[in-house]
C-alpha cells in the first residue's frame, strides 16, 4: 500500500479534513521523531489517530532472513541472524512518549535494520541483548525508512529469543559484509569496515553556523589493502576519545564514505554508526631484531635497579625520566620512559614483566639501539 493510499483511507473516512492538513500533520510527525521513521509508518500512526485501520500483509519466516523478499507493509514477520551492533536507547517526546533501541541484523542474505519498542527496548538497557549473539525476533512488522529502505519493527505482541538453539551457528559474523579500505571510491556509499587503528589525532571543537558547539575526531584506519582517516563526530568522538588507542581492532558499522575537497577520500562516523572494538592481536618484536627509526611492542622482563630523575630538556622543560635495561630470551636493550610514562611505571623493580606498544627505536649512547617512549606509547606491567 502506497503512502498516496492511506492518505485516500483518511480522507474517506474523515471528510471535514484536507489532504494538506494530513501532510501538516505528517511534517510534525516527521520533525518530533528526528526523521528516523519513514513516511509510511508515519502515516499509519496518523491514520489510527483518525480510527482508519490500514490492512497489512503477513508473511512468516521461520528460517533466515532473505532481504529479497522482505518489502515494506508486512505483518507477523519471523527473522532469525545475529546481531552486528547494537545502539543505546533513545527516548522520544510528544502525545505518546516512548523510548526506542536500534538493532543491525545479519544472515546470509544480507544485513537488516530493526528497530525495537518500549518494553522491547528494555533488553538493550539491561544488556541483554549484545552484539554478535544469534537472535530469533518474531511477529513483527516492516516499514520503510526515511531512506526507502525496509527496516523490522517489534511492538508489544513481539518476541525476541536470544541465542537460539536452531541454525545458530549459521548466522554470518560482520566480517562477512565489509568493504576493503583499498577498494573504497566516492560512490561507496555507506559502508562496514574492519581494520587496525594507526594513528590517533584527538579531538577538537568547533563552532558550527547556529553558534553551537561540536566536536570532531580524527584517526588512521588501515586493513591488508589500504589506510584511510576516519572522521568522528559529536557525541561518537566523545565516545571514542576515552576508548580508542593505537593498535586497538577496529569495527565499523554504518559509516559514511565522502570525498574530500582535494578529490581524496574520508571515513565519517556518526550516532548512525555502530563502533565495535577490541585489542588487536599485538606483533611482539624480540629485542634482538630492533632496528632504527620504527615503531614496535617490546616485551620483556626489568634487568637492572631503574633510575629515576628529573631532567631539563633544551626547551627548559623540566621532565620525569625513567632508566633501565629490559631483556627477553633474545638480548637486553636500554630503556627510556619519559614523562607520563615515567609516573606510570615509577614503582617497577627487577624481575617486573613490562609491556610497551608503540615504542620508539633509536641510536643512544655510543650507537647503541635504544628503546624510549613516545606520546603515542602505552606502558604496563604484565601480571602472571
Amino acid at each position: 500500500m502506497t503512502t498516496q493510499d492511506i492518505i485516500e483511507k483518511i480522507l474517506a473516512k474523515n471528510p471535514e479534513i484536507s489532504q494538506e492538513q494530513i501532510l501538516e500533520k505528517l511534517k510534525a510527525e516527521k520533525s518530533r521523531t528526528g526523521g528516523l521513521l519513514g513516511d509510511e509508518t508515519l502515516l499509519r500512526l496518523i491514520a489510527a489517530k483518525y480510527g482508519v485501520e490500514v490492512q497489512q500483509n503477513t508473511v512468516h519466516n521461520n528460517g533466515n532472513l532473505s532481504t529479497s523478499r522482505l518489502f515494506a507493509g508486512l505483518n507477523d514477520v519471523t527473522v532469525a541472524g545475529r546481531l552486528i551492533a547494537v545502539y543505546p536507547v533513545r527516548t522520544f517526546e510528544g502525545e505518546k512518549s516512548g523510548k526506542f533501541a536500534t538493532l543491525m541484523v545479519a544472515d546470509n542474505g544480507g544485513v537488516l535494520r530493526v528497530v525495537l519498542w518500549n518494553d522491547k527496548a528494555d533488553l538493550v538497557e539491561k544488556g541483554e541483548l549484545k552484539a554478535e549473539q544469534a537472535v530469533r525476533l518474531l511477529h513483527g512488522y516492516t516499514r520503510e525508512d526515511r531512506y526507502g529502505r525496509v527496516e523490522l519493527h517489534l511492538g508489544v505482541k513481539s518476541q525476541i529469543e536470544i541465542e537460539p538453539k536452531e541454525k545458530a551457528s549459521e548466522y554470518p559474523t560482520i566480517d562477512k559484509f565489509t568493504t576493503k579500505i583499498g577498494s573504497l571510491s566516492k560512490t561507496s556509499g555507506n559502508v562496514h569496515l574492519s581494520g587496525t587503528v594507526k594513528t590517533v589525532l584527538g579531538v577538537t571543537s568547533f563552532t558550527r553556523s547556529d553558534s553551537s558547539d561540536g566536536t570532531v575526531m580524527r584517526f588512521a584506519l588501515a586493513d591488508d589493502s589500504g589506510e584511510v582517516t576516519v572522521v568522528a563526530w559529536n557525541e561518537k568522538a566523545q565516545e571514542l576519545e576515552k576508548t580508542l588507542k593505537v593498535n586497538a581492532c577496529l569495527q565499523l558499522v554504518n559509516a559514511k564514505v565522502k570525498e574530500t575537497q582535494n578529490g581524496g577520500l574520508e571515513v565519517h562516523v556518526d550516532s548512525n554508526t555502530y563502533v565495535n572494538f577490541q585489542a588487536a592481536a599485538l606483533r611482539l618484536t624480540k629485542i634482538v631484531n630492533l632496528t632504527e627509526n620504527q615503531s614496535v611492542n617490546v616485551e620483556g622482563v626489568v634487568s637492572t635497579v631503574p633510575e629515576r630523575k628529573e631532567v631539563t630538556t633544551s626547551k627548559g622543560e623540566t621532565v620525569k625520566l625513567t632508566v633501565f635495561e629490559l631483556k627477553d630470551d633474545s638480548g637486553v636493550v636500554r630503556v627510556s620512559a619519559w614523562r607520563q610514562h615515567a609516573e606510570a611505571l615509577n614503582g617497577i623493580k627487577i624481575g617486573d614483566k613490562l609491556l610497551f606498544e608503540n615504542a620508539y627505536v633509536k641510536k643512544g649512547f655510543w650507537d647503541k639501539i635504544e628503546l624510549t617512549t613516545q606520546a603515542a606509547t602505552v606502558a604496563s606491567v604484565v601480571k602472571d
